[in-house]
């Protein structure tokens, strides 16, 4: 087990707990590694200096010692700052949770640094005030390609035309165009406004958004759809997504 010190990262923290009486486990999405738990001592002891720095959406650059398998260690936290809305909004919490525990699941084949940015970006987005809803299904749809689903949103798979009506074929992998809906009568029978956006959002790039709205029939007909395609392509629990829905219930 090799443990690289004086290692430079950046960081976001995911979740903390309590370890022995004085020290703190602490989970962080970091840009070179992955996710890492890292052992923090001391930190019931007054005067205690890194507290800020493992909050829970505390994000920036860390010092430390990275082991390839076991605990990793914080020496030093630099120019840390902190995703506030996000600490303070139950439901924005939520959202956070859920991306964040999309994203481990993801990882846990082989990491590629360039998600960082993507996860960073999608947290930065809803702290900001950016639909949280609409943020994270950018997320879940470009999040299949790294559960090894890769559904083609661009063109018909079977003649790759990339203009008119289409519908999703999770038999097939994609979209089919309507001249081949034929093909598969169990086809999700969606409509083309979230056909739109499910294509729309596997090309974005987080980083150029400005400003995005959706009707709340194309949201509720998004989260179905990609609900469906979880269920039945990715099998993967993220215990977040159960107070998702439940938060869903409770604006009906």
């Amino acid at each position: 087990m090799a443990l690289h010190q004086g290692e430079e990262f950046r960081g976001i923290v995911v979740s903390r707990k309590n370890y022995r009486e004085r020290d703190m486990l602490v989970k962080i999405l970091t840009d070179r590694f992955g996710f890492k738990t890292f052992f923090v001592r001391g930190v019931a002891k007054r005067g205690f200096s890194m507290g800020a720095a493992i909050l829970p959406y505390a994000y920036g650059t860390y010092l430390g010692s990275i082991s390839d398998e076991g605990l990793s260690f914080i020496t030093n936290p630099k120019e840390v700052e902190q995703f506030k809305q996000l600490s303070q909004d139950i439901e924005l919490n939520a959202y956070a949770a859920y991306i964040l525990g999309l994203a481990e699941q993801a990882f846990m084949g082989q990491y590629n640094p360039s998600w960082y940015l993507n996860v960073y970006q999608a947290l930065s987005l809803i702290d900001q005030g950016f639909d949280p809803a609409v943020i994270t299904n950018i997320m879940e749809v470009q999040f299949l390609a790294c559960f090894g689903v890769m559904p083609n949103l661009r063109t018909c798979v079977i003649c790759q035309q990339a203009a008119g009506s289409f519908d999703y074929s999770e038999s097939y992998g994609g979209l089919l165009c309507e001249k081949h809906w034929y093909l598969d009568p169990h086809r999700l029978h969606l409509d083309q406004r979230t056909i739109y956006f499910l294509r729309l959002f596997s090309a974005v790039d987080l980083s150029k958004i400005n400003s995005i709205e959706l009707e709340a029939k194309t949201k509720v007909n998004l989260r179905k759809t990609l609900d469906e395609i979880y269920r039945q392509q990715v099998g993967v629990y993220v215990k977040a997504k159960r107070f998702l829905d439940q938060m869903a219930k409770w604006h009906l």
